[in-house]
């Protein structure tokens, strides 16, 4: 007997745009219960994200009319999957409890234009919100967690995407997970707010459930092995796990309000999954339908990174650049890299950078190279790194700047490019530097502002 579906909107809806997906399950024989996970008439500027997903699980026992512990399967737009994906972390066994989840343009990793504000899209849409997009009216902390690289979804990957447990996976411990996106953007009024690699609202490389993490490590721990790996990759197993899966003349609306036949034939069919084979085999199927839209499109890749001191403190200014190297001197920039970067308003530790990989003819590249330069925007302290894995440092003291060159390729082997590139996914990339007094002038100086300042103190 099928399980009932709960239909879980973005949040600008009303209640209409899931009509159709409910008429169609109901067709089918399923049980599909719209859910509003907010009112959007009094969402306010104190409601989080994690606020809605206690909300959900309210609209679970009373609109849904679940029995406490009663399996379900989820389609989720939008904003629900971050709904939907904090609720399932909040408690251990809400994971078995869920079934099947089906992404529909999901933001798992939020938005291009939640930064930009309600003020910015009133302007444009003139409040219709049939017009907008689905979070036109969240409140300001919802906002925040759907901005890009937010703190919010980087500790939410951190629970459900690449921490020690998994989530979502192939066998019945977990949810077996199925993302969309359609490959369409706005027409009419709203192309104003499209952007390149995206289907008006979220980035096709936003959407995956197939994140993986690289930690770069140059903190000068003296009690680490020399011979310890410093780079880290985790979560590769993810790949091609949870692909994204492409869809041809959709967009973040239409995915919804009008699916196309053959997205319905997917939907349905992964509704039936009940075994690791059987989500394999989909996945083989998918995947055909999902490569014919991805040869109209771009590959576009999304890269949330962090950097931080050794003391997990956030490092704000900091500036990464990619190249490759002919010869001892001759460099070539990845100017593609770093075209489309933005800093997390509330955490400029946290940078999210858009990158167009058919630009950048990625599989191609000889090796590959990272420039780093941190800055603590003091001449009393500065940052550094491991020597052993850095090359042409060069140190600033008097604006506590260090910038130093790593390989990647001496550090993963000749196919780094391709480790590192992959398309239509995020991923997580975590430095870590030490934060440092100055050498000599910067510790005298240091210590001579702290004799100076005691006896201040101590009147105080």
């Amino acid at each position: 007997m099928p399980l009932p579906i709960v239909l879980v909107h973005g949040y600008s809806d009303r209640g209409e745009s899931f009509k159709r997906w409910a008429a169609i399950l109901r067709a089918r024989g399923y049980q599909a219960t719209p859910i509003r996970i907010a009112d959007y008439q009094t969402l306010t500027n104190e409601i989080t994200l994690k606020d809605i997903a206690e909300a959900f699980d309210r609209a679970l026992r009373v609109t849904a009319e679940l029995k406490e512990g009663q399996p379900f399967d989820a389609v989720v737009h939008s904003t629900g999957m971050l709904v939907v994906r904090s609720w399932l972390v909040t408690y251990a066994g809400r994971k078995r409890r869920l079934r099947h989840l089906i992404g529909l343009a999901p933001a798992t990793f939020g938005s291009p234009i939640a930064h930009k504000g309600r003020s910015w899209l009133g302007a444009i849409f003139k409040g219709r919100k049939e017009l907008g997009p689905d979070f036109l009216e969240a409140g300001d902390l919802v906002l925040d967690g759907l901005e890009l690289a937010s703190s919010f979804t980087w500790n939410l990957a951190h629970l459900d995407l690449v921490g020690d447990e998994a989530f979502y996976g192939p066998d019945k411990t977990t949810p077996y997970p199925f993302v969309f996106c359609g490959t369409d953007s706005y027409g009419g009024l709203r192309r104003v707010i499209n952007e390149p690699g995206t289907d008006g609202t979220v980035r096709w490389a936003g959407c995956a459930l197939n994140t993986r993490k690289i930690e770069l490590d140059l903190r000068l721990d003296p009690s680490r092995p020399a011979a310890e790996r410093r780079v880290k990759f985790g979560g590769m197993e993810n790949l091609k796990r949870m692909p994204l899966i492409l869809m041809k003349d959709l967009n973040h609306e239409t995915i919804v309000s009008d699916p196309s036949s053959r997205l319905v034939t997917l939907v349905t069919t992964a509704l039936q999954v009940d075994s690791e084979r059987g989500y394999k085999d989909w996945i083989a199927g998918a995947e055909k339908v999902s490569s014919s839209a991805a040869r109209d499109v771009d590959a576009f890749q999304q890269f949330v990174v962090r950097a931080l001191d050794e003391r997990g403190d956030p490092i704000t200014d900091y500036n990464i650049q990619l190249f490759t190297r002919q010869g001892d001197r001759k460099t070539s920039a990845l100017r593609e890299f770093a075209l489309d970067v933005h800093a997390y308003s509330g955490d400029k530790s946290l940078r999210c950078f858009h990158v167009n990989l058919s630009d950048m003819e990625y599989e191609n590249l000889p090796n590959l190279w990272a420039r780093l330069i941190a800055s603590s925007g003091t001449g009393l302290v500065t940052y550094t790194g491991y020597r052993e894995l850095v090359s042409d440092v060069e140190q600033r003291p008097s604006k506590g700047e260090w910038s130093a060159e790593i390989d990647l390729s001496g550090l993963l082997g000749e196919r780094a490019a391709v480790m590192y590139f992959y398309p239509f996914t995020t991923t997580l990339v975590e430095v870590r530097l030490d934060r440092e007094p100055s050498p000599t002038e910067g510790v005298s100086k240091l210590l001579q502002w702290v004799a100076n300042e005691r006896p201040t103190r101590e009147a105080d």
